[in-house]
């Protein structure tokens, strides 16, 4: 597959930027799709990553909810990497048409077009580790010292952690696609939290807003016992292009380095930064966090189901698998921090 076309949807996306700048140094012809290929403000970066990498990139327009839009784009591609999805996890009105049926028609409609062109034998889908793990005591409740690929979020819904359901439903969606045909194999990464370097200003990533509530003062006080799988967005790159390209690779993959709370980011950042940032130095009690969470986005259910639960992930599949190794935690932090820095988005 090396000398074939790749396809990357959502391309100068947060991670989508990462995985065609990584295949692109790899020496691959990439097929780029985004909404505007015109738009240099949103593409710039991808034209300059082509320009001192072996690889060849082509970019396409093309819109997850217009049906066909992939086709073209996919032509004579033999790898598909689907990283284009939703995500949107804060004013929320309707979960259904804002999260859950723009999940699932993008799934569709990219998978639609895998099954039309001939050419295609493996698709790579981003999913997240929240379509293995709805919410932090479901492992307490599964009586297990860590999740792995084996788990499927049961506990999520419309009305509770509607982006998890929505990422378990469309992940769900693809497999029941790739079990419908014989030609293209589904591999699928589930990344926890992605933090790290993004390639353009202009990323609007989740993992922006997470970092930036450690300098708005959103955390002054303190930080709710709140633990999450971290993972480098330059290793979930690197885990997609291993995914696509080597050979016998099937299955589900946990992405995630390891497990980090609120407190302890706001330690490692501390350490290189300084006190002149309001990182938390404390964490929060519990009863508090439940009276006040719903008046900064936490509803008390995802409280009561979260804050003080310890959350572990199991990434021995990865590891073995795809060889897979992963930047240390620190470095992902501050590299992520010092970005925000050179961009002005850590201003105190």
């Amino acid at each position: 597959m090396d000398d074939t076309p790749v396809l990357v949807t959502g391309a100068n996306g947060y991670l989508g930027s990462w995985l065609t700048r990584t295949l692109l140094e790899a020496g691959h012809t990439v097929h780029a799709t985004v909404r505007d290929p015109d738009n240099t403000a949103k593409v710039g970066h991808l034209k300059e990553a082509a320009a001192s990498a072996p690889g060849r990139l082509v970019l396409f327009a093309a819109d997850l909810f217009d049906d066909g839009a992939f086709d073209e784009p996919m032509g004579g591609c033999g790898v598909v990497f689907h990283t284009a999805s939703p995500f949107i996890i804060n004013d929320i009105k309707d979960p259904d048409a804002e999260l859950l049926q723009p999940a699932l028609r993008g799934t569709e409609n990219v998978l639609g077009s895998a099954n039309r062109s001939d050419s295609v034998q493996r698709v790579v889908l981003t999913s997240s580790v929240v379509a293995i793990y709805g919410d932090a005591i479901d492992m307490h409740v599964a009586g297990v010292d860590a999740f792995d690929e084996q788990h499927w979020n049961t506990t999520s819904s419309l009305s509770h952690q509607p982006y998890n359901y929505s990422k378990v439903r469309a992940e769900k969606r693809a497999w029941e696609m790739a079990d419908a045909q014989s030609r293209w194999r589904l591999v699928v990464i589930n990344p926890g939290l992605v933090l790290g370097p993004s390639l353009t200003q202009a990323s609007d990533s989740a993992s922006l807003s997470t970092m930036r509530q450690f300098v708005d003062g959103t955390l002054k006080l303190g930080a709710p016992e709140l633990e999450f799988g971290v993972v480098d967005v330059r290793d979930v790159a690197e885990a997609h292009r291993r995914a696509g390209l080597q050979d016998d690779v099937s299955g589900r993959h946990i992405c995630s380095n390891r497990t980090v709370s609120l407190l302890e980011i706001g330690q490692i950042l501390r350490a290189e930064f300084g006190a002149r940032y309001p990182f938390p130095t404390r964490t929060l009690p519990k009863p508090l966090i439940w009276l006040v969470g719903p008046f900064s986005g936490l509803p008390r259910a995802f409280v009561s189901r979260n804050v003080g639960y310890p959350l572990a992930f199991d990434n021995r599949r990865i590891r073995q698998t795809l060889g897979m190794t992963f930047r240390p935690v620190e470095q992902t932090l501050c590299d992520h921090f010092r970005q925000m820095q050179a961009d002005h988005r850590a201003t105190r």
